[in-house]
């Protein structure tokens, strides 16, 4: 196998009527999604060059999965970018990409001409063309599994957005695995959380390509309201939710278990950013039979690279560990110097070797560079391995457990600091339903923000008797809710601006 194209042909054959895709709007079945792909790859094939950029503007919807696969049937990789974003963030990804076609729908031709795109807009609604069919089978028969299938984009150090571009056989190697690990069938209804743009979607998509399982596409306002979501996930009958932190918080956190429990759920897989164990139990109440799984890893290594099924209801104090590796991915962590660890409690980078390694930041070599590097330890060939940036230990059972990012380790009077630690303390209080730290360095000072009900003298008075004097925050906030970013992850730029 070396084109994920196959995952669709397959379930078209085996399941052309069982409904593929829904969103509030609309829906479509397998064989509608598989015969609208091939003419949209038929029209495209004609106007750009196979291994190319294609961009999809529109909203999460039904339209905008059938244009990613239209794309691939055109030999191309496609781009996923929400028009909610602001335009000087699309304008830098497209100076990024530099596509010739932008598949839209409705008209947006307005919006991107002032973004100086000068290539061709189609709508989705309007593209009509033959089945050319040997220009398809041409371009399958000449494609490789190497050749790029999708870019997402990440927030770079350079304050201009990094695409990481992904191959076939990187999705292929891990969805060789996945679906099978944690019992996704074609049974199932996936509901999807995340957006399109951002890498647990792939989960989502290629989970259900390859077992035929139905995706759901859940809109991203309902995820403020949790009555409103809680009905959605009922009325579609969703089993299986592979979704960040955040969104399985907010949640917990608003006491939506006590309008509805959506107990066809059976598989719950979370990753993104440490899960508080007190928001896990809660979920673990109320959906006693179900799985859950905290899955780690950056959008760098094509999904995630270790994986923890969860076994018992953790104490509030306790850290959730990430786990083992993925089958054919090694995981391994390195010191300051370089030297592999392998001792438990020691701290050391996450690195990433095999085939799950994407392909690189597109059309940025320096960036690329610097974070797929040669392996230090091995000195006999070239093998390149990804440098996460995040830091990890192993517990007394040779399980990995997140300790934070380099880059919110912070340097505050003196001392070393992981945010996480602190995090970790203070959602375990049960006043607290959430909480985030961040680092103010243009004052060196750490900022706590939280919900619930404790009082800011009380809540020091509580840290002074599990912390050390430089890990207490110089602000503590209230909040009414802790704001997350695109990809629901916890926005703490955002957070900070109130301390300004």
């Amino acid at each position: 196998m070396n084109n994920v194209l196959e995952y669709l042909e397959n379930s078209a054959k085996n399941f052309p009527h069982k409904t593929a895709l829904t969103d509030p709007s609309s829906s479509c079945t397998y064989k509608e999604l598989y015969d609208r792909a091939r003419i949209i790859g038929s029209y495209l094939s004609g106007l750009t060059a196979s291994e190319k950029p294609v961009v999809v503007y529109m909203d999460k919807c039904v339209e905008a999965l059938i244009s990613f696969m239209g794309i691939v049937y055109a030999g191309c990789f496609y781009t996923f970018i929400n028009p909610d974003q602001p335009a000087a963030r699309i304008g830098q990804i497209l100076e990024v990409l530099q596509p010739d076609c932008i598949i839209c729908l409705g008209d947006a031709d307005q919006k991107l001409r002032g973004l100086s795109f000068h290539g061709t807009i189609f709508d989705y609604l309007k593209i009509s063309s033959p089945l050319f069919c040997e220009r398809l089978n041409a371009i399958r028969s000449e494609s490789s599994d190497t050749q790029p299938l999708y870019c997402n984009f990440t927030s770079g150090s350079t304050g201009v957005p990094k695409g990481v571009l992904v191959s076939h056989r990187s999705v292929i190697d891990f969805m060789k695995y996945f679906p099978d690990m944690f019992h996704i069938t074609q049974d199932d209804v996936i509901g999807n959380q995340a957006p399109l743009d951002f890498d647990v979607s792939v989960k989502d998509i290629y989970s259900a390509f390859k077992t035929g399982a139905s995706i759901v596409l859940i809109p991203k306002k309902h995820f403020s309201i949790p009555t409103m979501l809680l009905d959605y996930l009922c009325s579609h009958q969703v089993t299986t939710l592979i979704w960040a932190v955040s969104a399985l918080c907010m949640v917990s956190q608003l006491k939506g278990f006590t309008y509805k429990v959506p107990d066809r759920v059976n598989k719950v897989l979370f990753s993104g950013e440490a899960m508080p164990a007190s928001h896990l139990a809660i979920w673990q109440k109320y959906l006693p039979h179900a799985q859950f799984v905290n899955l780690y890893g950056p959008t760098e290594i094509t999904c995630n690279c270790t994986y923890y099924p969860v076994l018992k209801v953790f104490e509030p104090e306790e850290k959730i560990p990430i786990g083992i590796p993925f089958p054919n991915e090694r995981v391994f962590l390195l010191g300051p110097d370089d030297k592999l660890i392998t001792e438990e409690g020691k701290t050391g980078e996450i690195c990433v070797a095999g085939t799950a390694l994407a392909l690189g930041y597109y059309n940025n070599p320096k960036q690329t560079q610097k974070a797929f590097v040669l392996n230090p330890l091995n000195t006999h060939y070239p093998e390149t391995i990804y440098r996460t940036g995040d830091l990890a230990f192993y517990n007394n059972l040779g399980e990995l457990c997140f300790s934070g990012r380099k880059d919110f380790q912070i340097k505050h009077m003196g001392h070393r600091i992981e945010l996480e630690e602190i995090e970790l303390v203070l959602n375990s209080y049960p006043e607290i339903s959430r909480a985030c730290c961040a680092f103010d360095t243009k004052k060196n000072r750490l900022a706590a923000f939280y919900c619930g009900e404790l009082d800011k003298k009380e809540l020091l008075k509580r840290m002074r008797e599990t912390l050390p004097s430089y890990m207490i925050p110089n602000l503590c906030i209230p909040v009414l809710h802790i704001p997350v970013t695109a990809n629901g992850k916890m926005d703490r730029k955002k957070l900070l601006e109130m301390c300004l």
